[in-house]
Parts: C-alpha cells; structure tokens; sequence
C-alpha cells in the first residue's frame, strides 16, 4: 500500500539518509510505489529543459515537508538568476582574456 501517495503532484521537500549522510531533496511527488517514492524537477540550463529525477526508499525518508507554490517558484527562480549569473561572469572573463596587454608566460615542471 502506497503511504506517501496523498503528496502526488504537490511539490515537497525530502529529509533522506544515504548512508552516514543526511540529504535534502525538493521536487515535485511523481510517484509511490508503495516501496519508494519518486521526486522529479524541471529547470532550464542554457536553454535547455532538464529534469533531476529521485527514487527515494522508505526506509531512507528521515521528514516530509509539502511546500507551497510561492516558495517553489522562488526556488526556481533562485536557480534561473545564479545560471544567468554564472553566464555573465564567464562571457565577462572569455571578454576580458582579450584585453590583457600580455599572457602569462607557460610554467616549466
């Protein structure tokens, strides 16, 4: 008998052990198989759309948390704004190589 199946389709945030470590998970409740539960999470990274998927055990799952949509999208949007900030910075740096007056001369091992 599933346990968990009345978070399906809500998003939701997952306490698990993995060994000697404790792990956090946030995604949307896709499944329960009445032995595990499934998590999905769908983000974009350099135009393209990207899923994360989780297959957690029972015996794993320490809490549970069913978050609310306004805190979800602010994840994803967390997300979004540190990949565009990633990308500024790097063209920033691919830019600034060319203005350099001279390169670093190579080091001998």
């Amino acid at each position: 008998m599933a346990a968990y199946s009345d978070y399906l389709g809500a998003t939701i945030t997952v306490q698990y052990r993995l060994g000697d470590i404790l792990l956090s998970a946030t995604g949307v409740f896709v499944g329960d198989s009445g032995r595990s539960i499934f998590l999905e999470q769908h983000i974009e990274q350099r135009g393209r759309q990207n899923y994360f998927r989780w297959e957690i055990p029972y015996g794993n799952i320490q809490s549970i948390e069913k978050k609310s949509e306004l805190a979800a999208s602010s994840v994803t949007e967390s997300i979004a704004t540190a990949e565009a900030r990633r990308e500024c910075a790097a063209a920033a740096v691919a830019g600034s190589s060319s203005i350099l007056p001279f390169s670093r001369p190579p080091k001998i091992a």
